[in-house]
């Protein structure tokens, strides 16, 4: 054939494009042939057909306008399509037996696979122009990419990559230039398809839907052409900036998607809708993960711009959040993107290749280091709150560190990082144990814990096989996500580090913060080893006894007394042993004073008896009983005195504090304490030295707790004096002048709503009558926000329970609900009515709320149960199992009983015992609404089916 038309390849009229179309066509046909000694004069005339393709491509896009387009268009299209076809059928033919050849045949090979590459990116990026007849050559450039990667990984089998480690850890040349030259050409050929391949992924990312393939197996191509010689292409190939090209279009695609949905007339985006837009994102962060797991040093050097697309993607999936017409994306987001992001993240922190320190860098630069608090965050971004999803976007990585629009992202970012705490190193685990300070450092922000309380977000529940997204608030996330990370540090060198968290954060000053170290520290009682429990309480008591020290116990904001708050929490999640371990400890010495305000403050902050082991249990009730009682027995002028300020009182004020909460009888008390109120409230009035005034005051508060709790002393005759001595004592002098009786009134409040259970005379001359109007009216003139709150609370209770019909006495005109809330004069009587109506309404909706779904659903599987139990043993022939006989041991013991089921004694005693909580209730029901209420008759009737059966149930485990 005419080797010499090879350099006419230069011409672009229409007779040679159909002379070089048949070139090509022969060429093809001799290459299947043995042709090894013609096989670079085959490469090289590819080559040129390549650069003369390109060439007549550039030239034909720009005559568009002759009048030979069509025709010329026709028959260029097919000289391209020859040519790719040849090029498929050189590549398969080097596929099947790698080639390396001499310097010349090297040098073809080289030459011709850039100009193929070279050739195909053209016609990708002129894939819109060439619509007419593209489609069909965008087929075939996937047939070369194709051919191309498995030749490229042909070669890599053909070559020893050992060899070429060898010489760089020698520091000199092989001995074999021949194996050097070929696996040089296998290294410059793989290099250039990748380079090759990264610039057709860019084209294929930005341009039309048909590029799609070209997208895939362009960047699949990518990934798997850098698995070969990995060592060898870290060196070649700027591996980095393959990892930056595909976050910057993951990034870019999720910023045009932000701006979109920022819009203000935006609707509902569908399910469909969102897999479309997020399939080529997690694509690329999938490949970006491929490549940062094989290459994690390389993909260090760009960890900000790799950082930055985290903490974006946090903030905008938690920004989902905010927006009901994103829900379903959120979710769309959590499924598919959201696990791909993280693995992105794994792969630094999971790495052998990484060194701890470059790991710790890296987690300082994401979530920030110590000094990183929020007073760090500068006005670079200047609104925290995030109006639209595109000003996520606008944080770029030199201003990442600082902006605090993404703070919101980096707390869900950290609390990601805390539940796949379990698949991380111990040494990351470490460094994060080190974060928690920071964390809760960035949670005092208040937009932060703000949303962190109100925010829902979609988390994925996994069981096995299955999954499912539900909706859960973010705060609790938060906390599940400490006590996942809580079981991982428990057995490793961060426990220190969480211990010490959790101590020095006992008494952290945000209400938010200090909810999340208790709830922390009761997990940790619920389910840590009965050792690790015994050292932590022994450790919390430590310091309890330390504040316990030099702190007031009668402050109720004072150290001892919110330590001793804390612990009550810690130990109603204890055993017994436990409990009892802590009371012992602290009332080891009933002389001390130490143990005197430890115990104090224990038992006013709600320390519950019930706590405590039977024995153990009874001992400290008959002393707080006794210790009342001796104290009532020696009160006088000379006790106060000669008795500290901060411990006098103390027996009054534990008894006052457990009959709250009904854990001692109240048949102890008795009319002793009605003088003793009268004696403190003559104490108060008749000294005029300021220390026994604030005793009395104290006292005063106190006793009149104890009254409101036993209710049955209201009938006593000594009532009426305590009601006239209270009269008189804040009626008949002036309060203003003495701001320590205003102290009492939240307690007096108490005192008067109990007043609803006592029969009381209405006549305008009973005194006592008198008395207690007076009180009210004092009470109700309250204007203090929280002292009305508590007098329309105790005057609504009282209401609702008394037998006064003339309640118009009660209330004074002047009562401070009664004002015009906008001109604060004018009362209105209507409007303390409507005050009182909503109170009673509540009051009365905590008795006939309704049960909630779940309740119910709970209720219903119960009733199944119970119905299934009730039908196994209804069929059970009594007669028949007294008479019938079984084998034992191949013995025919009739006169031995049938042994239940395990567990059927212990069920029965379940539910008898549930029968009597039921018939209880319906009884105290009916007691307190009387006539006014009464309960449906299908209920009544169902129960007494159910109370005979169970008593059936009974009368057979008896018998068995």
């Amino acid at each position: 054939m005419g080797w010499t038309l090879w350099e006419d390849f230069t011409c672009l009229d229409v007779s040679q494009c159909m002379l070089n179309k048949t070139i090509l066509h022969v060429a093809a046909m001799f290459l299947k042939a043995d042709t090894s000694r013609c096989i670079a004069k085959f490469l090289t005339l590819g080559a040129k057909a390549s650069m003369w393709c390109g060439k007549h491509l550039r030239m034909t896009l720009m005559s568009m306008g002759d009048s030979q387009e069509e025709e010329h268009s026709s028959l260029f299209s097919q000289l391209i399509l020859e040519l790719l076809e040849f090029s498929v059928s050189c590549f398969s033919l080097f596929t099947t037996s790698p080639v390396f050849g001499n310097e010349v045949l090297r040098d073809a090979i080289e030459n011709f696979i850039l100009e193929q590459l070279n050739l195909v990116k053209d016609l990708i990026s002129e894939s819109k122009r060439i619509d007419s007849f593209g489609s069909e050559i965008i087929k075939a450039t996937q047939l070369v990419l194709d051919a191309l990667t498995k030749l490229c990984r042909a070669y890599s089998q053909s070559v020893n990559w050992d060899s070429f480690n060898a010489k760089n850890e020698e520091g000199k040349s092989s001995t074999d230039s021949k194996e050097a030259a070929n696996l040089n050409l296998v290294i410059s050929i793989i290099k250039c398809t990748i380079v090759k391949f990264c610039e057709m992924g860019i084209l294929a990312a930005n341009g039309e839907k048909s590029l799609v393939p070209i997208l895939n197996l362009s960047w699949k191509g990518v990934v798997s052409l850098l698995q070969l010689g990995k060592v060898v292409l870290a060196e070649k190939v700027n591996v980095a900036e393959i990892i930056t090209s595909l976050i910057s279009l993951a990034y870019e695609s999720l910023k045009c998607v932000a701006e979109v949905w920022s819009s203000p007339t935006l609707e509902a985006i569908s399910v469909t809708e969102a897999k479309r837009v997020f399939f080529p994102i997690k694509f690329y962060l999938i490949n970006a993960v491929r490549i940062s797991s094989q290459y994690p040093c390389q993909a260090f050097s760009v960890y900000r711009d790799i950082t930055l697309y985290i903490l974006v993607f946090s903030t905008f999936r938690v920004s989902l959040s905010k927006n009901a017409l994103l829900k379903d994306v959120g979710e769309m987001v959590e499924e598919h993107l959201k696990p791909t992001a993280l693995h992105l993240l794994s792969s630094f922190l999971n790495s052998v290749q990484l060194k701890k320190e470059l790991k710790l860098q890296f987690l300082d630069w994401m979530l920030g280091d110590e000094s990183n608090s929020d007073l760090k965050y500068a006005d670079q971004i200047s609104d925290f709150q995030i109006t639209s999803l595109k000003e996520i976007f606008s944080v770029t990585s030199e201003t990442m560190s600082t902006a605090r629009i993404l703070l919101l992202g980096r707390v869900s970012l950290f609390i990601d990082l805390l539940k796949v705490s379990p698949d991380l190193d111990e040494p990351v685990v470490l460094a994060i144990s080190r974060k928690l300070q920071w964390f809760l450092d960035v949670l005092v922000n208040e937009e932060v814990y703000s949303s962190l309380l109100v925010l829902q977000i979609p988390a994925s529940n996994g069981n096995g096989n299955t999954s499912a997204l539900n909706w859960h608030p973010m705060f609790s996330s938060l906390l599940h996500a400490m006590k996942i990370f809580m079981i991982v540090v428990s057995s490793t060198e961060a426990w220190s580090e969480m211990e010490v968290f959790l101590l020095e954060n006992f008494f952290h000053p945000h209400f938010l913060c200090r909810e999340i170290v208790t709830e922390l520290w009761s997990f940790m009682i619920r389910h840590g080893v009965r050792e690790l429990v015994n050292a932590v309480i022994d450790k919390l008591c430590s310091l309890y006894k330390f504040i316990a020290s030099s702190d007031s116990v009668l402050f109720p904001g004072s150290s001892v007394r919110k330590m001793a708050r804390s612990i009550c929490l810690l130990l109603s999640c204890c055993t017994h042993a436990v409990a009892d371990q802590v009371y012992s400890s602290i009332v080891t010495d009933e002389r001390s004073h130490l143990s005197l305000v430890m115990y104090t403050a224990l038992l006013m902050e709600g320390f519950q008896l019930s706590l405590l082991s039977d024995h153990l249990r009874t001992v400290a009730t008959e002393r707080i009983i006794t210790d009342y009682c001796h104290f009532m027995e020696n009160f006088n002028e000379s006790s106060m005195n000669s008795c500290s300020s901060d411990v006098f009182g103390i027996p009054a004020f534990i008894l006052s504090a457990v009959l709250q909460s009904m854990q001692v009888s109240v048949s102890e008390i008795d009319s002793k304490t009605l003088k003793f109120l009268v004696s403190v409230i003559h104490g108060y009035r008749n000294s005029a030295d300021r220390i026994i005034k604030n005793q009395c005051c104290r006292l005063l508060s106190g006793t009149l707790g104890i009254i409101s709790a036993a209710r049955h002393i209201n009938g006593y005759d000594q009532m009426e004096q305590v009601i006239l001595e209270l009269q008189n004592l804040f009626i008949s002098r002036r309060i203003d002048c003495d701001p320590r009786l205003h102290e009492c009134k939240p307690a007096l409040t108490v005192f008067m709503g109990s007043l609803g259970h006592m029969e009381m005379d209405e006549h305008e001359g009973s005194a006592k009558s008198s008395a207690v109007w007076e009180l009210y009216h004092m009470l109700l003139r309250e204007k203090h926000w929280a002292l009305a709150h508590l007098s329309i609370t105790a005057f609504g209770y009282f209401a609702a329970r008394t037998s006064c019909n003339h309640l118009w006495r009660f209330v004074p005109q002047d009562a401070a609900l009664s004002f015009d809330l906008e001109s604060g004069n004018a009362p209105k009587e209507e409007r303390f009515m409507s005050e009182l109506k909503v109170f009673l309404e509540k009051e009365m909706a905590l008795l006939t709320t309704a049960p909630t779904s779940e309740q119910l659903s709970l209720v219903m599987e119960d009733g199944m149960l119970l119905k299934e139990l009730i039908h196994v043993n209804s069929d059970i022939n009594i007669e028949s199992v007294g008479r019938g006989k079984m084998e034992i041991d191949g013995e025919n013991p009739s006169n031995k009983r049938r042994k239940l089921p395990d567990g059927f004694t212990r069920g029965m005693e379940l539910l008898q015992s549930g029968l009597g909580v039921l018939s209880d209730s319906i009884s105290r029901w009916q007691h307190n609404h009387g006539d006014y209420a009464e309960l449906p008759d299908k209920i009544l009737t169902h129960f007494g089916h159910l109370e005979d059966t169970i008593h059936r149930l009974a009368g057979l485990a008896d018998d068995a």
